[in-house]
């Protein structure tokens, strides 16, 4: 398959934020956008660079009826001497083809896509910011076009990949968020449901809760499992918990997403000596460990925040205030190790940066 590449004319070109520093998340996007096509009789085609513009949709798309979505994210990041590379991206794409395996949508080459993503960020190099805290957020996307309106698989497809510059998730950066933790509802059914698939309808089923805790003044949703017994992940990200001689996290049992950030915080974890265990955790042990002081710190992480230190969890009303609400020391560490190798400021010992340029 060929990759056409249309160019913006300079003169379309939008304006590029002057002040890096105010950067939100998620609002600003680039000159241009890659698309590919897929159909039952052609497979995929039709892929190109072209103009970052509204789609064009029929109003019996199947994916306004039925979701048939699923998304990724990403970052590239742009380095003090000035190249651009990207952290671990073969990995989300290999996770995007997991949720289309099941959604039952069609499997990326992820070649083909990495290097169609390569040259977009090459095209639109000078929307990456270089100043600190900031990146380059990616957002492939692939969802079901055909118009037909019945449950059944999509028979056409539209993948793209849309881009821009990002400040940090939490407007106020590297700082602990106090936590709601969910008693009522619940994210996912775990094993068999779509939990471990990054699709839109997981996030846009968890906005109940997570919209009823901010008005308590609560950042995000730490969600349990359906007997309301173990944790699970956070809104956004999945959730660590450091104990005096050992780090938790949820096991990968088919209820929750298998981030990235997540996996490599475990490498790094056990490279440090640390004993790290994906297992069950109940929210019991959680709050007995931050009333005994054997639960020293906790965390989510995700390739939005990165890594996000935890203040307090809010459990059947009371809160449980963890480490005074200040940084935890290891959290501390994973946080400067990690943007260190993704901004370029540390040795990649893992070799998990792909320079783009």
């Amino acid at each position: 398959m060929q990759l056409k590449i249309e160019t913006v004319p300079e003169n379309e070109r939008k304006s590029k934020p002057e002040d890096e520093g105010a950067l939100r998340f998620g609002e600003i996007f680039s000159d241009h956008m890659f698309v590919m096509k897929w159909n039952e009789t052609d497979g995929w085609h039709d892929a190109k660079i072209k103009k970052f513009e509204p789609l064009s949709l029929s109003p019996a798309a199947i994916v306004l009826h039925y979701a048939n979505e699923i998304f990724e994210g990403m970052k590239a990041y742009r380095t003090p001497e000035g190249r651009i590379q990207l952290f671990r991206p073969r990995m989300n794409f290999e996770r995007m083809n997991r949720s289309a395996d099941r959604m039952v949508l069609p499997q990326l080459d992820i070649k083909f896509v990495m290097k169609a993503l390569k040259k977009l960020l090459i095209l639109d190099k000078d929307w990456i910011p270089s100043t600190p805290g900031t990146s380059l957020y990616i957002r492939p996307t692939m969802i079901g076009v055909d118009p037909f309106i019945g449950v059944r698989p999509p028979g056409e497809v539209l993948f793209y990949i849309i881009i821009g510059p990002v400040g940090p998730y939490f407007p106020n950066g590297f700082k602990p968020v106090d936590i709601l933790v969910e008693t009522t509802y619940v994210r996912a059914v775990g094993k068999g449901g779509t939990g471990e698939a990054k699709c839109g309808g997981n996030y846009a089923g968890s906005l109940k809760a997570s919209t009823l805790a901010k008005k308590k003044g609560y950042a995000q949703v730490l969600w349990l499992d359906p007997e309301r017994k173990y944790v699970e992940e956070v809104g956004t990200m999945n959730m660590m918990f450091v104990f005096e001689d050992e780090v938790v996290t949820a096991p990968l049992d088919g209820g929750i997403l298998p981030g990235i950030t997540r996996d490599s915080i475990l490498k790094i974890c056990k490279d440090w000596g640390y004993n790290v265990s994906e297992r069950k955790l109940s929210i019991n042990e959680v709050v007995k460990g931050i009333e005994s002081g054997t639960l020293k710190e906790a965390f989510g992480c995700g390739t939005a925040a990165i890594i996000t230190p935890t203040g307090c969890f809010n459990y059947k009303d009371k809160d449980y205030i963890i480490n005074n609400k200040e940084i935890g020391e290891l959290t501390q560490k994973l946080y400067d190790f990690l943007t260190g190798i993704q901004y370029g400021n540390a040795p990649d010992e893992y070799e998990w940066c792909d320079f783009v340029l």
